[in-house]
């Protein structure tokens, strides 16, 4: 009785695993190949169920990965375009993985549910692919600090939905893209609110299209670039703007008078380089806090009143701008008032500070000006530098006569009423005073509002910000430490920043990548004053630390455990094995008689017919093809022999006939079948009948007499195609594949679209053949199928080839390769060149034909129409583009060959001709057209280190 309880609990249990194993076998298929391109990754990352197993960063919805974030573990390797099969995946985060690198792949626009893309603080490299233009879910775009070439993909302009783009830190070039009315451009991203464009190359104009009055922007950070001309007046329109740095450029000219209008504007930066003309009234820019507007070309003018008029403001930085005159008492009593930095201008007069100054200034610089004098009061314990001015040059020897020593900003968090542990050489005392191991890196912050850093209230605050932010998101954190401010050379403000562990003394890796995205994807909202900011990560070395209050009683109580759950899992795998067993059987039986469960009621015995397609006992096919006598075979290939046979009605058939090692599994075979027989159309080869009896596979086709188009093309059957016939084919064969994407039920992609399977009957009509590769599009599947690659070379999709996503577009790529070859004779590939780049390498469409005439088939050349041959190539183009969503449909493809059917002269709907014999030398040397050795060929699953293929 114990022995059936326990039996039922293992059945029970057993069923439950069978059902916990939930993740999606295309989605583990591509994580596992990312996984095989990367090293470090989490130690957790075993089994086939990253779902149900909880693999370390790895989070799931249901069966599906939605989301990936791994930072600052050390990640190293490349982003394969193995990334494209993960469908349902939101957010990709990889940031602070210096050894991430390699080029961003085109792919990654496949993965059309991605919100976020964070790759922040790595060493990817190459151009940003113009395919992420069509993630159109995505909301945050954070490519900074890497190695990023080339220009700014002027397809992100689609991005209707994002709200932040960071390209700032890489070596962009190029100009800002706008849209023409042709392509897009940043200008349309009305619901972005920041462009962080700092740190790269980029040259050229501001263009003026940029900014209109739907712009939604905050923050424009175009710093540190190459920009010339002008500042664009447009940039008045853009009313919400809070931060503006156009500053270490070369933009020239006036500065735009109604720059003012931007009255949110709390962040001015101008400085560094060649601005001309009045200095800009800025009255009414209320919430302004900094201001810079240093190193220009300004017309010499009196110190203006707007200078005192904003009450907001914490920094006024205005190195040689031209401007001279006293300076206006009422300065320094802005309340709010930090630092003034005026040098190298032309002020003079008494330097009076007045009484009623803010009690926040800490510096005013006036180096190299004209001041003549000074009214220092007691107690006023402002730095003040006078270095340079004539009050000076007299052998003064008062402290604002000499430069002062540099002081280090030497805020540190101070421990919370404790006194701080001496720690190991690899631990830090927090600032609750536990040696622990912290996760640090260094907050950057672009622009803030304020100057002063010795002020230990403002840091104060922003680590409550950010302990509030850590435990509002459920992450271990004990402490945060905040040190070193210093504002760097590209005026940013630095922090040195240690996040400590809660319970233990170091993080594992799902805090670790939770601290990282809270951080990367701006989870993370600074208080107002320290503006945008980015994160510089390290990597977190501690992972495998162990703590040092572990007792030897948890050592008991852990191997006790383990030592059950041994026991108890080799009782589960024993049943498991048994169940496993026994379905294996029942599979091998299900395959061994696939079409066991058919409808049996049928005239043909056990196996049925299907919409016209007969099942043939052996002994039938034997007898009609005289025992597969050599004298009836018309060809053969890598599957086998193909035969003719006459049926007992007279129709002519095509046998083709496996041979043991080259047949499929039962299922499959019946798969085939059951595709072909839903397959009726005057442009597609018929299937009439199968047999799958003694042990043999054979497909009975239709006899198409003039065999293959590769043969025709070539001149082995005898037949000349001319210019008119070639349309014709053209048509026909896109008419066949067009029946196959849209009105096969379900549709087909056929996956191996060639000359070698396009097969011309009597009348010369195209016809699709050969359907050994095709994949069936279920409901669930309509968009792409994520399958093994396969094809021929030459004609196989390139996107398809990286992305292992077979879509119906990767049939339209092969029809255009099939389509140049129609129109040059030439193999997809002769000696080691591909067809596309040949043609695109001769191509000029300001000449007739677009100088193509070198590389026609002599044989039609003369006969053809200058621009249906012009509109020909454009369609072929346009089906081999590298992305699938830039590719005409099928249906397309017809109505473009209609109408260059009609430029040349020919009625798209007349019938072809009456026999193959109306075309001189036809059949010429009465050799059969089955009798290309690659005719009806299995063409097997592509090399993955094949190359070539590939068209540039």
């Amino acid at each position: 009785m114990i022995w059936r309880v326990l039996l039922s609990l293992l059945v029970a249990f057993i069923q439950v695993l069978a059902i916990a194993a939930l993740t999606n076998t295309n989605d583990f298929t591509s994580l596992k190949a990312l996984k095989d391109t990367w090293g470090n990754y989490p130690p957790n990352w075993i089994g086939s169920d990253p779902c149900g197993d909880v693999w370390d960063g790895i989070t799931c919805k249901n069966d599906r990965v939605v989301s990936i974030t791994l930072a600052s573990i050390d990640l190293s390797g490349q982003l394969s375009s193995d990334i494209a099969g993960l469908t349902e995946l939101q957010t990709l985060d990889l940031s602070y993985n210096k050894r991430m690198t390699g080029p961003l792949p085109p792919q990654i626009g496949n993965v059309n549910k991605l919100s976020s893309l964070i790759l922040v603080g790595c060493g990817f490299f190459g151009p940003i692919p113009g395919s992420i233009g069509s993630l159109q879910q995505l909301r945050y775009l954070s490519l900074n600090s890497n190695n990023f070439i080339g220009s700014i993909p002027p397809s992100i302009g689609n991005l209707t939905n994002l709200y932040w783009l960071d390209l700032a830190d890489n070596k962009l070039t190029g100009t800002i893209p706008v849209s023409d009315g042709t392509s897009p451009g940043l200008d349309m991203l009305v619901n972005t609110k920041h462009f962080h464009f700092g740190k790269n190359q980029l040259s050229g104009v501001i263009p003026p299209q940029l900014f209109h009055s739907n712009l939604t922007l905050i923050h424009l950070l175009l710093e540190n670039n190459q920009l010339t001309g002008r500042i664009p007046s447009t940039i008045g329109l853009v009313d919400k703007l809070e931060v503006v740095r156009l500053d270490r450029n070369l933009l020239s000219g006036p500065v735009p008078p109604n720059l003012n209008n931007l009255v949110s504007v709390q962040e001015l930066y101008l400085s560094n380089n060649a601005l001309t003309g009045s200095l800009p009234n800025l009255t009414g820019m209320n919430l302004l806090n900094y201001v810079d507007m240093s190193n220009n070309s300004f017309d010499a003018t009196d110190i203006p009143p707007w200078f005192s008029s904003l009450m907001s403001l914490t920094s006024l930085i205005m190195e040689n701008t031209g401007i001279q005159g006293p300076i206006p008492v009422s300065l320094f009593s802005l309340f709010q008032l930090q630092t003034v930095t005026l040098k190298n201008n032309r002020i003079n007069g008494t330097l009076n500070i007045g009484s009623t100054y803010s009690n926040q200034l800490q510096i005013i610089d006036l180096q190299n000006n004209f001041i003549e004098a000074f009214t220092q009061r007691a107690g006023f314990s402002v730095q003040i530098i006078l270095v340079g001015n004539p009050i000076c040059n007299e052998g003064g020897t008062e402290s604002y006569c000499s430069l002062p020593q540099p002081s280090s900003n030497s805020y540190s968090t101070p421990p919370q009423n404790c006194v701080p542990s001496t720690c190991s050489s690899e631990t830090v005392s927090s600032p609750t005073c536990k040696c622990a191991y912290p996760y640090s890196g260094t907050l950057v912050f672009r622009a803030p509002s304020f100057s002063n850093f010795r002020n230990a209230t403002i840091f104060a605050s922003l680590e409550s910000k950010l302990m509030v932010t850590f435990r509002s998101n459920s992450l271990p954190v004990d402490s945060v430490s905040l040190s070193n401010p210093t504002r760097n050379t590209d005026n940013y403000l630095s922090l040195d920043l240690q996040v400590f562990p809660s319970g233990l003394d170091f993080f594992n890796r799902t805090a670790i990548t939770g601290i990282g995205f809270t951080l990367s994807n701006q989870t993370f909202k600074p208080p107002p004053e320290f503006g945008p900011f980015v994160f510089e990560g390290r990597s977190y070395p501690h992972f495998q630390v162990m703590g040092s209050n572990k007792s030897s009683n948890t050592g008991v109580i852990i191997g006790a455990a383990v030592g059950g759950t041994v026991l108890f899992l080799l009782l589960v795998l024993a049943g498991v094995y048994a169940i496993r067993q026994r379905r294996r059987a029942d599979t091998a039986d299900r395959m061994n008689d696939p079409f066991a469960l058919w409808d049996t009621n049928t005239t043909s015995g056990s196996v049925p017919q299907l919409k016209g397609v007969k099942a043939f006992k052996f002994e039938e096919l034997k007898r009609i093809t005289n025992n597969f006598s050599e004298t009836n075979g018309i060809g053969s290939g890598g599957y086998g022999r193909v035969y003719r046979g006459t049926l007992a009605n007279g129709q002519l058939v095509a046998i083709k006939r496996a041979v043991q090692g080259s047949m499929q599994g039962g299922l499959e075979f019946k798969t085939e079948i059951e595709l072909l027989s839903r397959v009726h159309h005057k442009n597609v080869v018929s299937l009439v009948g199968f047999c799958f009896d003694h042990g043999e596979q054979m497909l009975v086709y239709e006899f198409i007499a003039n065999g293959t188009l590769s043969d025709s093309i070539s001149g082995k059957t005898g037949i000349r195609l001319d210019w008119m016939r070639r349309l014709r084919i053209a048509h026909g064969a896109a008419k066949g594949l067009q029946y196959l994407h849209d009105e096969a039920d379900p549709p087909i992609i056929h996956r191996d679209i060639k000359s070698n399977n396009i097969l011309l009957d009597e009348r010369l009509t195209a016809k699709v053949a050969d359907f050994g590769l095709s994949k069936l599009m279920g409901d669930s599947e309509r968009g792409h199928v994520t399958t093994q690659v396969k094809g021929t070379m030459g004609y196989l999709d390139p996107e398809y080839y990286m992305t292992q996503q077979l879509t119906e577009k990767s049939d339209v790529y092969s029809f255009g390769i099939l389509l140049l070859e129609l129109l040059t004779a030439r193999l997809p590939i002769e000696n080691g060149k591909h067809i596309v780049r040949e043609v695109r390498s001769v191509m000029d469409t300001s000449k007739n034909m677009y100088n193509l005439q070198g590389i026609l088939d002599p044989a039609v050349a003369s006969g053809m129409s200058a621009k249906s041959v012009e509109m020909f190539v454009d369609l072929a183009l346009r089906c081999v583009q590298e992305l699938g969503s830039n590719r005409p449909s099928m249906s397309e493809v017809v109505k473009e060959i209609e109408n260059t059917m009609e430029i040349a002269g020919i009625n798209p709907n007349a019938e072809s001709a009456p026999t193959s014999s109306t075309y001189e030398d036809a059949n010429k040397d009465g050799k059969h057209p089955y009798s290309n050795e690659n005719m009806f060929a299995y063409s097997g699953a592509y090399p993955a280190d094949s190359k070539g293929f590939e068209p540039k």
